[in-house]
């Protein structure tokens, strides 16, 4: 139905920068809300930001001013871009998407399968 693949993950060294992309395939109509979460070792998965639409994204102060989120709809693709890493980012990032699959509003939630960030010296 639709699919959600995540890329770019990987190991970075502290203030380093790692750039994720997220794209969706599959039946589409309209994607109407795109965001990326991730879970550390021993923690539950946390959303750090996202977007509705073409407003502006919102973030988790965590991440505020070090990760931006950013999107191309035209290629049904979000991206975060990373910078200033620290260790306490390492995590498995998900890229979630809410998505109408034809023009009565029908879809669902997506997930992705995750991708794996470490951040480490």
């Amino acid at each position: 139905q639709v699919q959600l693949v995540e890329s770019g993950g990987g190991s970075v060294q502290p203030g380093g920068s790692l750039r994720l992309s997220c794209v969706a395939s599959g039946k589409i109509f309209s994607i109407n809300y795109m965001g990326w979460f991730r879970q550390a070792p021993g923690k539950q998965r946390e959303r750090i930001a996202g977007v509705i639409g073409h407003d502006s994204p919102t973030y988790d102060d965590s991440v505020e001013g070090r990760f931006t989120l950013s999107t191309d709809y035209a290629k049904n693709t979000m991206y975060l871009q990373m910078d200033s890493l620290k260790p306490e980012d390492t995590a498995v990032y998900y890229c979630n998407a809410k998505i109408w699959t034809d023009s009565s509003l029908a879809g669902g939630n997506f997930w992705g399968q995750g991708t794996q960030v470490t951040v480490s010296s």
